[in-house]
């Protein structure tokens, strides 16, 4: 799977405001950090407001606001090859949010999440065997401590499979391949440009899917204020951040990363909403930050060794 040559791809001029905020690793990984937070913040501010508009709706309204802000932010100046990248990998992202939409109706939340966490996996997988890209076995290690927090996140009383638990499982596999497609292309890649592909495509898919499977009705009122938060910071400033982090994280980095994404929602759920969370539940929270804190340090422990690899 290619979008062009990465030669020709390479922006040689990337904007001096990107370069200057996007080159430190460990300021991509708090970056990403930050927005795999707000993502977990916004899932009760996205349930109340798909459940008065429809999932379609919402989608194309909050993309579509979020292309807007890309082509504000950009102020035309976008890089072609790496507009028509993002457009190829904009097309994965589509079809996981259809996939996790039309999924989430057919089964549980408990399961929607559980099995949408499989992506944490189903990246540096597809990565390895689309691209060949190898990662530690400390990395591994992490990756599958994640997946462990996370169905200990889960909770217990998940249901039989289902029908919806099947589309999700392929919403956690397009994820994952969007995952290791970034991790291929965006290293090459002008990220504000690459961003706005992606989001462009999403919403002109979204546009066109949600007048096929919801009456074409006004918003209520109560919609716009979501539809602008998610639209503008967790869509326009969170792809932008996740396309420009991976262009300097491995890809299981970054997946672990996105996978604490449920951890933020559970705790948002319990310091706003007033949910509680059982001794199983605070294991696997535990699980899931101790691995964060492994793909974060294994790097700085090794470059400690190379750089003192004498004394």
């Amino acid at each position: 799977m290619a979008f062009g040559s990465e030669r020709l791809c390479l922006d040689p001029a990337p904007r001096p405001w990107v370069t200057r905020a996007f080159e430190s690793p460990l300021m991509l990984s708090v970056m990403l950090l930050g927005i795999t937070a707000v993502w977990g913040w916004t899932f009760t501010v996205v349930k109340d407001a798909v459940a008065m508009c429809g999932p379609m709706p919402f989608l194309a309204m909050r993309f579509a606001v979020a292309a807007l802000a890309m082509v504000a932010l950009s102020r035309g100046r976008l890089h072609r090859p790496s507009v028509v990248a993002g457009v190829g990998v904009g097309c994965v992202l589509a079809v996981s949010y259809v996939f996790q939409t039309l999924g989430i109706e057919l089964t549980s939340a408990t399961n929607s999440g559980l099995i949408t966490g499989l992506f944490v996996v189903a990246g540096p997988v597809l990565n390895r065997l689309l691209f060949g890209v190898r990662a530690s076995r400390i990395a591994w290690t992490a990756v599958c401590s994640s997946f462990v927090g996370l169905a200990l996140l889960a909770g217990t009383g998940a249901r039989p499979p289902t029908s919806g638990d099947l589309l999700t499982l392929c919403c956690a596999m397009t994820f994952g391949l969007h995952i290791a497609l970034l991790d291929r292309y965006a290293k090459h890649l002008e990220p504000v440009s690459m961003a706005t592909g992606q989001i462009a495509l999403a919403a002109a898919v979204f546009g066109i899917v949600s007048p096929m499977v919801e009456p074409v009705r006004l918003p209520p009122p109560g919609v716009w204020a979501p539809v602008l938060l998610t639209g503008v910071v967790g869509t326009a400033l969170g792809f932008l951040t996740q396309t420009a982090a991976q262009r300097r994280l491995p890809a299981v980095r970054a997946a672990v990363i996105l996978a604490m994404e449920p951890l933020f929602a559970a705790v948002f759920g319990y310091c706003v909403a007033g949910d509680r969370l059982t001794p199983p539940q605070i294991i696997g929270a535990t699980v899931m930050i101790s691995a964060f804190m492994v793909v974060e340090c294994a790097p700085l422990i090794a470059n400690g060794r190379q750089n003192g690899g004498g004394h």
